[in-house]
């Protein structure tokens, strides 16, 4: 059964949205202090992963606000642990260092209130600083496999490129030692001329099977886009994956798959997306192949780097056409249709 788009594209923001009517609820039935205390602390809570830094700002700001007011509301103080790792786990290494700065005066403003002392501060700070490192951890060890998978990939890419280099140099170099040589006793040996053509013709074959295998390295086992979701799943990007068309010509079926492997790399390396959809359907008498992600989307003016440029071209060896850019709802989306013929 396939997902909804837009269900997969927005479950996690529909998560954060719940805890956040929880919290307010909570903070309404059992806190003393204002309405609009509870709507900072919710609503911190629901920008948990579309707007890290703004939600823990916000939260931080009502946890400082309640603890000046003299309000001792239970649920604050979760919330905003939350937010902090939320913090250290969907933004830059810049912007999560916003955390660490804000929680000693979170923390301290927040126990003016209530009776304790000096360690039991300290107690908090470090389990405030806890959940953002373990946030921060794992939000690096996400970017870090990344770049080593993109590094062995291009790696990989250098080595086959080489390969073909050399293949194709020396093969084409025979072949017109061969062929001048072959012209030069066409008149006078039309014999040797002969051997010397049928050489030449070998001479290719030889390199056409040597290039099929050097391609055939080039390719996946098995261009399985539900496993490729499935890793990109596991790297922490949910994939949300619907395919309607089946038995497309190797070549085409080829390109959609790295096609929409280097869409998903983009989008969790570059775009820090939590969630992605693809789908890959009819277009006429060919296949549209869609990518859109929740992530950061682009920059105004942004430059097309190497993996659109590799898309592009894979599109263009095809005859196809690509449309990329913002997404309606935030986040980037990538449109590549593909004839079949």
């Amino acid at each position: 059964m396939t997902v909804p788009r837009w269900l997969s594209d927005r479950r996690v923001w529909l998560f954060d949205g719940a805890l956040g009517v929880m919290a307010f609820v909570s903070m309404a039935l059992v806190s003393p202090g204002p309405l609009w205390l509870a709507a900072g602390v919710s609503i911190g809570l629901a920008l948990r992963t579309r707007a890290p830094l703004g939600g823990y700002l916000l939260g931080t700001a009502a946890l400082m606000a309640g603890g000046l007011l003299g309000v001792a509301d239970p649920v604050a103080p979760y919330a905003n642990v939350i937010g902090i790792h939320a913090l250290g786990a969907y933004t830059s290494v810049r912007r999560s260092l916003f955390g660490p700065l804000l929680v000693v005066p979170g923390v301290v403003a927040y126990n003016a209130q209530l009776p304790g002392s000096a360690v039991a501060i300290a107690g908090n700070v470090f389990f405030w600083l806890l959940a953002w490192a373990v946030g921060f951890a794992t939000a690096r060890a996400r970017e870090r496999s990344a770049l080593l998978n993109r590094a062995a990939v291009a790696e990989e890419r250098t080595r086959m490129a080489r390969e073909l280099h050399d293949l194709v140099g020396h093969t084409v170099n025979v072949m017109l030692v061969q062929a001048g040589a072959s012209r030069v006793v066409l008149d006078s040996d039309p014999a040797k001329a002969k051997e010397l053509l049928i050489a030449v013709e070998r001479t290719g074959r030889d390199a056409l099977d040597e290039l099929d295998r050097v391609l055939s390295a080039l390719r996946p086992d098995d261009p399985d886009l539900t496993r490729l979701a499935s890793r990109m799943t596991e790297a922490g990007m949910a994939v949300d994956l619907r395919v309607e068309v089946g038995g497309l010509p190797g070549p085409v079926e080829f390109a959609v798959y790295r096609i929409v492997q280097e869409a998903l790399t983009n989008a969790l390396t570059h775009g820090h997306a939590r969630s992605a959809s693809v789908s890959v359907l009819s277009a006429g008498e060919g296949v549209a192949v869609e990518v859109a992600d929740q992530g950061r989307g682009p920059r105004p003016g942004y430059r097309v780097g190497r993996g659109l440029t590799g898309i592009a071209e894979r599109a263009e060896v095809l005859g196809g056409s690509v449309v990329h850019g913002g997404g309606d709802g935030g986040g980037f989306r990538l449109r590549v249709v593909l004839p079949l013929t």
